[in-house]
């Protein structure tokens, strides 16, 4: 009996840790492959399909899973792009941002099934984004004005990621494509 249960838990560990690479696999490539470079700000900007990766993930698959997919997703991101100095920020800004999106759009057994939590988690998780990374312009760029100019780009990457992710999670869960 007890090599049977092992079985099972290696098999389960295995499928979290494939799944979660697959995860992680896609937010890099919607970040690094489906983006904008847009002067939106004066420290530039960047509209990347890896938000929309990043949403479907933490409501679809959880709060483990969509923190390990942000953090690990975006945080390569920055350290093949150049971006050396922003990849720990990154790391824990977009993983805190998976966990906490997951978390709510999962919450009361909601199970991401719920357009309104799902918004929520988002709107949450995006405010939580906002104030990560303004404060890691604040403490890389040494002042606490210009960090300012970046809001808009923030903000407008949350909108597009979820204006493309929010109507993806509920096909998916229509079609079953996926199955938690």
């Amino acid at each position: 009996m007890k090599t049977g249960s092992t079985i099972i838990k290696q098999t389960v560990r295995t499928a979290d840790v494939t799944v979660s690479g697959l995860l992680i696999a896609l937010v890099f490539v919607a970040t690094e492959f489906i983006n904008i470079r847009l002067p939106i700000s004066v420290n530039g900007g960047l509209i990347h399909f890896g938000n929309v990766m990043l949403f479907v993930s933490s409501i679809l698959f959880g709060r483990k899973k969509g923190a390990l997919a942000g953090a690990f997703g975006m945080g390569l991101f920055d350290i093949v792009s150049g971006w050396m100095a922003w990849a720990p920020f990154t790391f824990i800004i977009r993983g805190v941002m998976g966990y906490i999106i997951g978390t709510i759009a999962n919450n009361k057994n909601k199970n991401g099934s719920s357009f309104l939590y799902n918004l929520t988690a988002i709107v949450v998780g995006g405010i939580w984004m906002i104030a990560g990374y303004y404060l890691t312009e604040v403490i890389l760029y040494g002042n606490w004005l210009s960090p300012m100019t970046s809001i808009a780009g923030n903000i407008i990457q949350i909108a597009i990621g979820a204006v493309v992710g929010l109507p993806l999670v509920s096909a998916l869960k229509k079609f079953k494509i996926f199955n938690k």
